[in-house]
């Protein structure tokens, strides 16, 4: 019976543990409050699409990483 006890104890221990953390913390809240998708764009030189508030821009041209950046668009797109 002695172990019972302990296993039983444990869980009310990590229940209480549990919802203590659940109602201290606030409500987490995303970023995008108004249900709209994100607008995106498409990487000059991958055609990745990327959201524009991630991508980078250059001379009208959007890039999805500094990399991509400095390559600058694909051959045949300047």
């Amino acid at each position: 019976m002695g172990l019972f006890r302990l296993l039983i104890l444990i869980a009310i221990v990590a229940a209480a543990f549990w919802l203590w953390r659940r109602f201290i913390r606030p409500p987490q809240r995303s970023e995008r409050t108004d249900n709209k998708p994100a607008p995106m764009v498409r990487c000059a030189q991958c055609g990745v699409h990327v959201p524009r508030e991630h991508a980078l821009n250059q001379d009208e041209h959007w890039y999805c990483s500094r990399a991509h950046l400095q390559q600058g668009p694909k051959s045949g797109e300047r």
